[in-house]
């Protein structure tokens, strides 16, 4: 954690998976806003990075909104669609027409200023097909590819980092030994890459794996910056006795993000026992 005093900083979570019936779930997202709260009670913004609830259910939608007035959380808060916001399994239209109606979007992709700093926010457009080994995968629209294209060439010449977050990872970009994985990344992985590496600062945050953020390769810096978002409702390995993967109920992690003028800091935050993740603390400099 730097000592000097960012321009402004902001938190990003994902694969909350809340729904009707799990308390667990909603505990964990109360939890993790009170800490965020306590880490920073001014910070800017949050990113809530997909998966808000497990079966995409409005039920679970009226539940998540309700633990988000209940708690504190920056004025600024945005979301993504996740897969699990298809989970109700009818049809694409009806899931992300309620991700919508949620999170006040027109479209699951949308950009935002903080400070002069730009946010791209993506997002799938399909859920399957069924059955497929990419059922889970992430599906931009040509639509979608287009609008970006607009905004990184509005962007490329400036020397300002862009922040662009979508649910799903690219393939083999952060924790690259999952190869099985991968396979449920983003199907228009060389565009979204190739796009983003004409910005000279790009950020892509995913989450999705639920890896832990102690694993190797939580975020690596190529072209883009890739930096895995762990997940607030379970995080996989590693359990502390040589790295075995294993599924730590108890995990429940984000990260927080402060700018600087010439660098990046981006901390590993573990929201269940209130403490920084010594293995996560990135500076990236600018």
């Amino acid at each position: 954690m730097s000592s000097k005093q960012p321009i402004f900083s902001f938190f990003v979570v994902s694969d909350i998976q809340l729904t009707e019936l799990d308390l667990v779930s909603q505990q964990k997202l109360a939890s993790a806003l009170q800490d965020m709260n306590d880490v920073n009670p001014e910070v800017e913004a949050l990113i809530i990075n997909g998966d808000l609830v497990n079966n995409g259910e409005s039920k679970s939608y009226e539940i998540f909104k309700r633990i988000i007035e209940e708690n504190p959380h920056p004025e600024q808060t945005y979301y993504t669609i996740g897969n699990h916001e298809f989970f109700k399994n009818d049809g694409n239209e009806p899931s992300i027409q309620r991700f919508l109606n949620f999170s006040n979007l027109e479209n699951v992709y949308d950009d935002a200023m903080i400070h002069e700093y730009p946010f791209l926010f993506l997002g799938t457009e399909s859920w399957g097909p069924i059955g497929s080994p990419t059922k889970d995968s992430a599906v931009l629209s040509e639509q979608q590819l287009n609008w970006l294209e607009e905004k990184v060439n509005a962007l490329k010449q400036d020397n300002k980092p862009v922040f662009v977050f979508l649910h799903q990872p690219l393939p083999y970009s952060t924790y690259e030994t999952d190869l099985e994985y991968y396979q449920n990344g983003v199907i228009q992985d060389k565009e979204v890459r190739n796009l983003l590496a004409k910005l000279k600062h790009a950020f892509l945050f995913a989450g999705h794996s639920h890896w832990d953020l102690r694993n190797p390769n939580m975020l690596v810096k190529q072209e883009t910056t890739f930096v895995s978002t762990g997940a607030i409702y379970n995080t996989w390995g590693p359990d502390g006795e040589g790295g075995d993967t294993v599924v730590n109920s108890d995990g429940s992690q984000g990260l927080y993000v402060q700018v600087f003028h010439d660098s990046i800091q981006i901390a590993g935050r573990n929201f269940a026992n209130k403490q920084w993740i010594q293995e996560f603390d990135h500076k990236i400099m600018l």
